[in-house]
């Protein structure tokens, strides 16, 4: 139990360093800078997506963090960049929603969505949902 507990603790360090550090992820753009992006963006140009994508992986990491813990987090920082390329993708600045913001919801979307297809289990051969439900039941209730 105590070097279960000194992991966590190295682990804990580990990734604080890890964020903390000037070479794990780009700084946030200034919002002068987001919004040069986000209209060169809409006029076409890849690069200026990639740019609005790479200053934003800080903001991955930070939402992965609240919902992993040890070895998965690397795992969820992935699922949560492709939350982050979707939000880059689908953002309408004409909605009065900032960036962040909206790519915060879509990261946790992705992330969300990713754990609650791993917590489906059987009982009694049936399928159960996270909530408990049985995914046949719960199927054929569906109105289509």
């Amino acid at each position: 139990m105590f070097i279960s507990m000194l992991q966590i603790i190295k682990d804990m360090f580990l990734f604080t360093g890890y964020l903390s550090s000037k070479m794990s992820f780009p700084e946030a753009l200034s919002a002068e800078d987001e919004a040069k992006y986000i209209a060169l963006y809409e006029k076409g140009d890849m690069e200026a997506r990639q740019e609005l994508i790479v200053h934003n992986l800080r903001l991955v990491a930070h939402i992965a963090k609240k919902y992993g813990q040890g070895n998965e987090i690397e795992d969820l920082i992935s699922i949560g960049s492709i939350g982050l390329i979707k939000a880059v993708n689908t953002f309408n600045r004409g909605k009065g929603t900032a960036l962040a913001a909206y790519a915060a919801k879509c990261i946790e979307n992705a992330i969300l969505s990713q754990r609650n297809k791993r917590w489906l289990r059987w009982r009694n051969g049936c399928l159960l949902r996270q909530n408990g439900a049985c995914w046949r039941e719960w199927e054929s209730a569906a109105i289509f």
